[in-house]
């Protein structure tokens, strides 16, 4: 296996032997197979044109294929090999559509029904590293398009030409060589990036309203509890439903903290609070936690025996041996009977802690503050906004992030979202006039939030330029999908962003120098020498 996608890849140069996520070799060809069959298809669709009249469902499958190999999402061999059949089937019907001219001079992957790559094709077959290392910058940037792009699907909110744009980039990218047209497809991943989380927000929000600042209990009480983790909204909604009256109360986890913060879901009076922290603390809380857990997307790990027989995936995550909850049929919803029937008969959850944390400052909330926040930063009373968003993780050096938000000066307000906010979510830090010192917006996907509030504030300020903001970023990646939301902010027009804990093992470094020239992203340091160039927007 090969595989350097997300930041705890071995050495910082990549997975070879297992994945440090636990992912095992097999795994890692079949997903590295799927991608390659996948580019065929797009290969072939773009050729094709109009696409939709063969296959109107290529954009959804082609997305979903794609979250499936993000990093912690999908353990399981088969379930990766039946996307992969069908991938192939997609390919040998989009095949047909093309004259023999096209199909003699098409790219191997979309002969690939005719010719069987060996696993990792698309990755080290290509031998110049800085294409390398472009193309599957772009490469990582669609998967975590591609999970947000699911999530609005799943509540209904899609968009033709978005599809389009992710089955022309994955077509380029199997093809295109030329390293300035790749820089251009990155940037162009960047824009789509924006488009998928935009399309997500709008999904959020129009089914579940407009989050607000709430107050979320991170205690227990004493019935018996269903544990909830990922990102999808819609599967906590159906699992809320089907539960109420059941005498079984439904916690968050990790990065369904921000459920809480949407009206819709504060209507369950048995929707009782959040259980533990981030996704990586998941084997010693899901044993604690003594019920059901359902793990609706990525970010699970390897299971540990004490739990098995009470975890449940569903959607895009799979594990082996672990019992996943089917797809609901178009127009109808999930079956979560059998793990609540299960919760009945577990013991309360085991307490971790108790008091609550305040959440819920997406952009609709905190524009809604946004005069007072402008008066703040006038007065001199907020000197600095430091956006601390992306994912958490094991690292020992991810003690930084906490580091840092305990040494800011108390005129400096935190903005973040993802589950890097467990880093400092819980820290006692005060307030500024009553606007709280971290803001939380909410899912990494919230990211899309702190780039709307930054673009708020710049008209509100009168400035030209993003830059001119008093804004500092200081980003945790983890994966995928925090490399979609940082294609995103560069699109944007940020600049100075820093990136830790790592920068990422699949950047060369012609490729690195050039996001430094252009963008004049930073490697993260220490506190000590970070600290005061954050202060100063340096």
């Amino acid at each position: 296996m090969f595989c350097f996608q997300c930041q705890e890849t071995a050495g910082n140069k990549g997975c070879t032997v297992r994945g440090v996520c636990g992912k095992q070799g097999s795994t890692a060809d079949l997903q590295d197979l799927l991608i390659y069959s996948l580019k065929g298809c797009a290969w072939c669709a773009k050729k094709l044109g109009h696409w939709e009249k063969l296959q109107p469902d290529l954009g959804l499958f082609t997305v979903r294929s794609l979250f499936a190999t993000i990093t912690n999402a999908n353990f399981d061999d088969n379930r990766i090999s039946v996307l992969l059949e069908e991938s192939c089937g997609r390919l040998e019907k989009l095949q047909k559509g093309l004259d023999d001219a096209t199909f003699t001079k098409a790219p191997a992957c979309a002969r690939y029904a005719a010719d069987m790559p060996h696993p990792g094709s698309g990755i080290l077959e290509e031998e110049n590293e800085d294409v390398r290392s472009l193309r599957e910058l772009a490469i990582y940037g669609l998967k975590g398009i591609a999970a947000y792009t699911d999530h609005a699907a799943v509540l209904g909110v899609e968009d033709t030409e978005h599809y389009h744009t992710i089955i022309s980039l994955l077509a380029d990218l199997a093809v295109e060589r030329d390293q300035e047209k790749l820089i251009d497809l990155v940037m162009a991943t960047g824009k789509a990036a924006v488009k998928a989380m935009e399309l997500l927000d709008k999904a959020n929000t129009s089914t579940y309203g407009n989050p607000e600042i709430t107050q979320v209990d991170i205690g227990v009480r004493n019935n018996p509890g269903i544990l909830i983790s990922g990102h999808d909204l819609k599967d906590l909604e159906e699992l809320l439903q089907q539960s109420e009256g059941s005498g079984v109360d439904i916690y968050t986890h990790s990065e369904m903290l921000p459920a809480h913060y949407y009206p819709a879901f504060r209507a369950y009076a048995h929707f009782a609070g959040n259980y533990g922290g981030s996704w990586w603390h998941q084997n010693k809380e899901f044993e604690s936690f003594n019920g059901p857990i359902l793990m609706t997307t990525n970010c699970i790990i390897p299971v540990k025996e004490s739990y098995k027989d009470r975890i449940y995936t569903t959607g895009m995550a799979g594990y082996p041996g672990v019992r996943h909850i089917p797809d609901r049929e178009k127009g109808g919803r999930k079956d979560f009977s059998s793990i609540i029937e299960q919760a009945k008969s577990c013991p309360p959850p085991t307490e971790l802690e108790t008091g609550s944390i305040t959440g819920g400052f997406a952009h609709a909330q905190t524009l809604a503050l946004a005069d007072k926040i402008v008066d703040a930063v006038k007065r001199g009373a907020i000197g600095r906004f430091v956006v601390m968003a992306g994912c958490d993780g094991r690292q020992k050096g991810r003690s930084y992030f906490t580091e840092l938000a305990e040494a800011l000066p108390d005129n400096a307000v935190i903005l973040t979202a993802g589950c890097a906010k467990y880093r400092y979510l819980k820290l006692n830090l005060g307030d500024i006039d009553g606007i709280p010192r971290v803001l939380d917006a909410g899912q990494c996907n919230d990211s899309y939030s702190l780039a709307i509030i930054a673009l708020k504030l710049k008209e509100a300020f009168g400035l030209e330029d993003l830059n001119q903001l008093p804004i500092s970023f200081d980003l945790a990646w983890y994966e995928q999908k925090a490399v979609a939301v940082l294609l995103g902010l560069l699109y944007l027009g940020f600049k100075g962003i820093r990136l830790g804990p790592t920068l990422p093992a699949f950047l060369s470094p012609n490729v690195a120098s050039i996001l430094v020239k252009n963008f004049d992203i930073k490697p993260i340091a220490d506190v000590q020498s970070d600290l005061p160039a954050i202060m100063a927007g340096t």
